[in-house]
């Protein structure tokens, strides 16, 4: 599935997904201060074998928001990559035993099943959210950012 960001020059930049039966509806990325939302999901999602928000799109699913309401993989991830965002927000990583800890505490709190979570599996997931973040520090207004978000974690 290739995923097209575009930085755009006001309040939000874009998704365009294309799947492998065809594209979705664009969506709309409200601006953070950091990479957008929907990239700390493809960081997330490549690493973890749960589905989220873009596998459940790139299986079949449109890109509106009640896309993966009620999947309980869907859940799970979302609060994975909302940790994720706040330490981006922070500029700051909580260590390993704290974040896992934190997770387990915000499922709970939502009614959600905490996904297996290790140290390598933070690491990796960290590596890949710098790494799209040097890149996208880099597209100027009216850019764009391809990626390919794989079909299995790797």
């Amino acid at each position: 599935m290739r995923l097209t960001f575009t930085k755009g020059s006001g309040k939000y930049d874009r998704l365009d997904i294309v799947a492998s039966d065809g594209p979705r509806p664009p969506i709309d990325c409200p601006k953070q201060g950091i990479i957008p939302h929907d990239m700390f999901h493809c960081a997330v999602e490549a690493e973890v074998t749960a589905a989220g928000f873009l596998r459940l799109i790139a299986h079949g699913g449109d890109s509106g928001q009640r896309a993966a309401l009620g999947i309980s993989s869907a859940e799970s991830v979302e609060r994975l990559v909302e940790m994720f965002q706040g330490e981006g927000w922070s500029q700051t990583a909580l260590p390993d035993a704290e974040f896992i800890a934190l997770y387990a505490v915000t499922c709970e709190e939502r009614g959600d099943t905490p996904l297996p979570i290790t140290g390598a599996l933070l690491a990796a997931i960290r590596a890949r959210i710098a790494d799209v973040s040097v890149q996208w520090a880099a597209v100027p207004v009216h850019g764009k950012l391809l990626l390919e978000m794989p079909s299995h974690p790797q």
